[in-house]
């Protein structure tokens, strides 16, 4: 009984710790899902203002756009989370970097951003670019602009030759899709730019100079908007994981509970006999 006992209230602190975290991931959750309500404008005016100008022009060039005749390295920015107890997070954004290198088949750099993406680099020894972004609840808009045209430059340089970004697709509450996507060479369809745009508008000194001065920002904007997504997925995750936990050991207090009865009554019983026995004795 005395084990039983001890057990139960074991369970009882540990529930209270899951419903504290889920009733905390909840309420950050929220912010979370309107951060990446308003980051979606930005990214998608910035996106229509390259098309615009990479096909205002037939003989328009870009080191951003052309791609490279012979793919070397591949850089990839990775987003995890900070800590665990999330569920499957963190190991499905490791899955898929992994099947996208096995995919690729080439030598790669890494910027991990979150301390779980930079436990795994480190433990697959992944070229680190660097590990400025440990903490993704701490990474600003301004760490996103700075990151951008580090990598920017990396890539002028021929330190690369494709950037992708893998994070964690925020769909709905219980559904967050791990995904990797390019950033450069910028992927473009000729229908994306608006034809009506191409002869009211002049850029100075010239449109390949604006646009290569506009491509870190656009850099920003997709890492700041997969930030949101990245963020918002591990709270999502984490609360249905300590919601699941906090029923787990619900069900298994009422569980206890009852062969603690059990063990009780069985003593009460015990006793009983024991005193029959000697009156009749």
């Amino acid at each position: 009984m005395k084990e039983i006992k001890l057990r139960i209230k074991s369970v009882q602190s540990t529930m209270q710790i899951t419903k504290a975290m889920e009733l905390v991931a909840s309420s950050k959750l929220r912010r979370a899902k309107d951060r990446i309500e308003r980051t979606e404008p930005y990214f998608n005016i910035i996106h229509e203002t390259l098309s615009t100008i990479a096909y205002g022009k037939r003989d328009f060039t870009s080191p951003y756009v052309e791609p490279r005749e012979e793919i070397k390295k591949i850089c990839y920015l990775m987003i995890a989370g900070d800590r665990g107890l999330a569920g499957g997070y963190n190991s499905n954004i490791n899955k898929m970097l992994e099947s996208h290198m096995k995919k690729h088949g080439k030598p790669v750099c890494v910027m991990p951003v979150g301390k779980k993406a930079v436990d795994y680099c480190q433990r697959r020894n992944l070229e680190i670019l660097t590990e400025q972004y440990s903490i993704v609840e701490d990474v600003t808009i301004g760490n996103c602009f700075e990151a951008a045209h580090f990598l920017a430059d990396e890539f002028r340089k021929g330190t690369y030759d494709e950037l992708y970004i893998v994070y964690t697709n925020f769909v709905s509450m219980l559904t967050q899709n791990a995904a990797a996507m390019r950033i450069l060479p910028i992927p473009y369809e000729k229908s994306e730019a608006k034809d009506d745009l191409k002869s009211l508008v002049l850029y100075e000194p010239s449109p390949e100079a604006v646009f290569n001065a506009v491509v870190p920002e656009y850099i920003s904007g997709i890492f700041y908007g997969a930030l949101s997504q990245s963020w918002a997925s591990e709270l999502a995750a984490r609360r249905t994981a300590m919601d699941a936990a906090s029923k787990n050991a619900s069900d298994m207090i009422e569980d206890l509970s009852l062969k603690y009865n059990r063990a009780r009554q069985g003593a009460i019983t015990q006793e009983i006999t024991e005193i029959v026995a000697g009156a009749e004795h």
